[in-house]
């Protein structure tokens, strides 16, 4: 019952954001035949007890889009953002717990926010040398970050979650050692951040691109005066 309403819940509010089901379908049926090197999933925050719903349907996502051949690694991303789990590695427990291979895994444990998500998974997809990459995560979040890669022109496509595909799946929740996945010396985001310095964070503005990864002059020109290169 909690699942079902978390769902009904999310689809309203995907309504609202002009989000239908029946355009999520229809860009995960164009995907769907694609054969994608890696998979981006976001970070959700872990307290030590049971995984919220969200992580919940991240993490089973990512094993039925494995399970269904179209994703041949999983790249969980998120730092120790909010509590003193680091919330890759607990993804990484959670998904090895439903039975992807540990080799198939892979981490980025830098990102505290969902563009870090994208950027910081998309590093570790170039150093493994993985080609055809997609985000998978729900509709809302794939909605709000799919500006943030086309303005950087990075080749990511996106496979949201698909409500009807995972409301049929058996979304039970594996045990994990979460203790695997503490950090020492944790200190809250709120704590280390104002909140206008967590906003720019989300809006991707904390994140120091490399020149040659920059798809135009322009933003070259832009992020160097903003002091948001790299090598500046």
């Amino acid at each position: 019952m909690k699942v079902l309403s978390f769902i009904l819940s999310t689809i309203l509010v995907l309504s609202s954001c002009g989000i239908s089901q029946r355009s999520v379908k229809e860009q995960y049926n164009s995907v769907a035949s694609n054969k994608y090197d890696a998979i981006i999933v976001p970070g959700v925050p872990f307290h030590g007890e049971n995984w919220q719903m969200t992580m919940q349907m991240r993490v089973h996502w990512s094993n039925f889009l494995f399970k269904k051949g179209i994703a041949k690694n999983v790249i969980y991303s998120g730092g120790t953002v909010y509590s003193e789990y680091n919330e890759a590695k607990v993804m990484a427990l959670y998904g090895a717990a439903l039975g992807i291979p540990s080799g198939s895994i892979y981490v980025d444990t830098l990102a505290e926010h969902s563009t870090e998500n994208v950027y910081y998974s998309y590093q570790v997809a170039k150093k493994q040398g993985f080609k055809r990459i997609a985000l998978a995560t729900d509709p809302f979040q794939s909605g709000t970050l799919r500006s943030f890669i086309k303005k950087h022109d990075l080749p990511i496509d996106l496979i949201p979650i698909v409500f009807d595909t995972i409301g049929k799946i058996d979304k039970y929740e594996p045990e994990i050692n979460a203790d695997l996945a503490k950090e020492e010396n944790f200190v809250s985001i709120k704590k280390r951040e104002s909140f206008f310095k967590r906003f720019n964070g989300t809006l991707g503005k904390q994140i120091k691109w490399k020149s040659e990864e920059l798809p135009n002059e322009k933003l070259r020109r832009k992020y160097r005066r903003k002091n948001r290169l790299a090598e500046d």
